[in-house]
């Protein structure tokens, strides 16, 4: 899946964030739906202008950002 075919970075459009080309739909409204256990028919029903396929890429971007991410455990 080319990933850049549904997400997009525009600082004019939600500061920004990444989103769902064509929309004010954001990579992060995604993914917390998802986390607090809402449906993926559930997010389509809600925001027609986005696709099965759209929300498959927001999980895969999502997946990369963070293969590139480092994290450092801070002891306690």
């Amino acid at each position: 899946m080319d990933i850049a075919s549904y997400i997009e970075i525009r600082p004019e459009i939600m500061m920004g964030k990444p989103v769902i080309k064509g929309t004010r739909v954001t990579v992060e409204m995604i993914l917390e739906s998802l986390g607090s256990g809402e449906s993926v028919d559930n997010i389509l029903d809600s925001y027609p202008r986005i696709t099965r396929d759209a929300i498959s890429a927001a999980l895969l971007f999502a997946a990369e950002a963070l293969k590139t991410e480092r994290i450092y455990p801070i002891a306690v």
